[in-house]
């Protein structure tokens, strides 16, 4: 990155250098070439002045001549030669001044014709004044035009002096790039000339540009290595602290810089490793937590029976570990989905399956997630008030399908649950209905393991626990109890002459007369076959005659339907009280068992109490000296 950096800034700074040192260079070669175009114009003029000049002056030295008298003539020449107006004077007789270079001379009036002329002339009738082309003729032209004059190759200078003697100032330049023109004969002007003058800029010009742009590149270097080292250092530390980071210490940080990008990029990284670390100590603390409340609710799930309590443990783990702030578990009953624990949501809650939100996935046994603003639906009276929701059934049994909802409501620090939360709360609604399952389960074993499976009623081992429980309770608190032994009258005819099936009819329906006859509070037991027996607490021999009455008028009074059968049956009883007939409940049992027994002796469809000396008959259909105990049954 430190290459690409210094590559890009020598890019960037040096390519306008260069391309204006390269505009510099065009721009004065450019200036240079125009001002000698300009010099060049201005020498081609000036010379072409000068020499006309000179012949307007040799034609005017002629005329002057030509004008004088004839013997003055010679003389006049010699003053003008000797003036230095002219370098010689020709007479039509032949005769010349001093000085005067030998014909032919050039012309001033008409182009130069061929050969070579050391002079030019101006003519009259009868003189022609010359002036000679020599060195310092050259020099006088050069230094009057600013340019390096020359003849033409072939034409000799007078004396054969060099002319380049004349150009003085201007030969320093000769070893230079030079604009030549050619100056060709014409009136006025009949020598073949060449001018030249200097096109190239100054030596000094030059260097001084390439001295700047040498200058230029190394402050460049040195600003693109400053720069590069300044700008990835800093990255270079970030980066190993990010490769901290990655290799899991987050406590890894890097020096704060400045104001810049950079210093915004380092305290970023710094406040990100921070949250970062603060983050994972907060999983850490939710896994924690979490496994706390799952270990909970396995022990609950394996060691408790309690319904409620493993509902409300259900409630708890599935809230902390979606972070709702508060949620609900309802049942199916009657119709209605009725609370049965809940958490921040004040109870009794009351639904209808099928309405709002809770009773809408009961019904339909479809989960539900989102918002009530946006995804509705519209809350019924009674349902808990929420912005966010996930609610999801579980079942109690597959026939009954869903027969329960758990729902948890406005999850905090986020604004909405997600599809992680739904996966999470239908694992513990799966769990729920285990665990309802397997309480309901565990609550119809116990029912059955004191309950008499074909009639309903308590069999004979809850009859000894709860003659044990109701004796030492009335022995307590010094109240009676009434025992009563009840057996069918010929019950085993019923069996051989229309069934088992009609015989088990006819016992469940005497067992429904049974429970219609007695007092909420009395408890009534089948001890096995057709042999019934009831506890009436606080009650004494009337009581319990009363009641023995009563259950001999029901049971014969109506006949028992079995499908189109009609079974009329009657019932003996044995009535025995604590503590007046056994101070103990075997004792009372065994009292009301010979007392049953004397009713089946006096004729049966009557009731017998039993007496201190023995067994006395009191009332009934029918009455009957006591007769020895006889087999169940008859």
């Amino acid at each position: 990155m430190r290459t690409r950096l210094t590559t890009a800034f020598l890019a960037t700074v040096l390519g306008p250098v260069v391309l204006g040192a390269l505009f510099i260079g065009v721009t004065v070669n450019t200036v240079n070439a125009n001002r000698a175009a300009e010099r060049m114009d201005h020498a081609a003029s000036a010379v072409r002045t000068s020499i006309s000049a000179l012949c307007a002056q040799l034609s005017t030295v002629a005329e002057a001549i030509t004008a004088a008298p004839p013997e003055r003539r010679l003389s006049l020449s010699a003053q003008y030669a000797e003036r230095g107006l002219v370098s010689g004077v020709q007479l039509q007789n032949g005769v010349t001044t001093i000085g005067a270079p030998p014909p032919p001379w050039a012309d001033c009036a008409a182009p130069v014709s061929e050969g070579e002329h050391e002079a030019i002339a101006a003519h009259t009738e009868v003189v022609s004044a010359a002036f000679t082309v020599d060195a310092e003729l050259l020099r006088r032209l050069s230094d009057a035009s600013g340019a390096r004059v020359k003849l033409v190759p072939g034409v000799r200078p007078q004396s054969g002096v060099d002319n380049r003697v004349g150009l003085g100032r201007l030969s320093l330049l000769k070893q230079r790039t030079d604009l030549t023109r050619r100056l060709e004969p014409v009136a006025g002007q009949p020598l073949p000339l060449e001018l030249s003058v200097p096109t190239a800029p100054p030596r000094g010009m030059l260097a001084l540009l390439i001295l700047v742009v040498l200058a230029c590149a190394v402050s460049a270097v040195v600003a693109a290595w400053w720069l590069a080292r300044t700008t990835t250092n800093p990255l270079v530390g970030l980066a190993a602290a990010a490769d901290r980071v990655a290799a899991g210490d987050l406590e890894a940080r890097v020096p704060a810089g400045g104001k810049d990008e950079i210093g915004r990029l380092a305290n970023a990284f710094n406040h990100m490793t921070r949250e970062l670390s603060a983050y994972v100590n907060a999983l850490t603390a939710s896994r924690d937590q979490l496994r706390g409340h799952l270990g909970v609710l396995g022990d609950t799930l394996s060691s408790t029976h309690d319904l409620d309590r493993i509902l409300q443990v259900i409630l708890q783990t599935a809230r902390h570990a979606t972070g709702a702030s508060s949620g609900v578990v309802l049942l199916s009953t009657d119709g209605m989905l009725v609370g049965q624990c809940s958490e921040g949501i004040a109870l009794p809650v009351r639904v209808p399956i099928g309405s709002g939100l809770v009773g809408s996935v009961a019904a339909t046994g479809v989960p539900r997630i989102g918002r009530v603003d946006r995804d509705g639906p519209r809350l019924v009276e009674g349902e808990p008030a929420c912005n966010t929701y996930v609610v999801v059934p579980f079942c109690l049994s597959e026939s009954l399908g869903a027969q329960g909802v758990l729902a948890l409501y406005d999850r905090l620090g986020r604004d909405e649950f997600d599809d992680s939360d739904l996966d999470t709360l239908r694992t513990f609604a799966g769990q729920a209905s285990v665990a309802v399952d397997n309480v309901r389960i565990h609550e119809e074993a116990q029912r059955l393991s004191v309950t008499d499976p074909l009639t309903g009623l308590f069999n004979y081992r809850s009859l000894r626990d709860c003659m044990r429980r109701e004796t030492d309770r009335a022995g307590r608190f010094g109240r009676r109890l009434a025992v009563l032994a009840l057996d069918l009258d010929h019950f085993k005819d019923i069996n051989d002459r229309y069934g088992h099936a009609a015989g088990d009819a006819v016992l469940a329906e005497f067992a429904q007369r049974i429970r219609y006859e007695i007092r909420e509070v009395d408890v009534a037991f089948r001890q096995g076959g057709e042999e019934f027996a009831l506890l009436l607490p606080e009650t004494d021999e009337v009581g319990g005659m009363v009641v023995a009455e009563r259950l001999c008028e029901a049971i014969r009074r109506t006949s028992i339907h079995v499908g189109e059968l009609r079974i009329s049956v009657t019932v003996s009883i044995g009535i025995a009280v604590f503590p007046d007939h056994g101070t103990t409940g075997p004792a009372v049992l065994q009292a009301a068992d010979e007392a049953l027994y004397a009713a089946k002796t006096a004729g049966r469809d009557t009731f017998r109490v039993a007496g201190d000396s023995g067994l006395v008959g009191i009332g009934g259909a029918s009455g009957g000296p006591q007769a020895p105990r006889q087999a169940s049954g008859r």
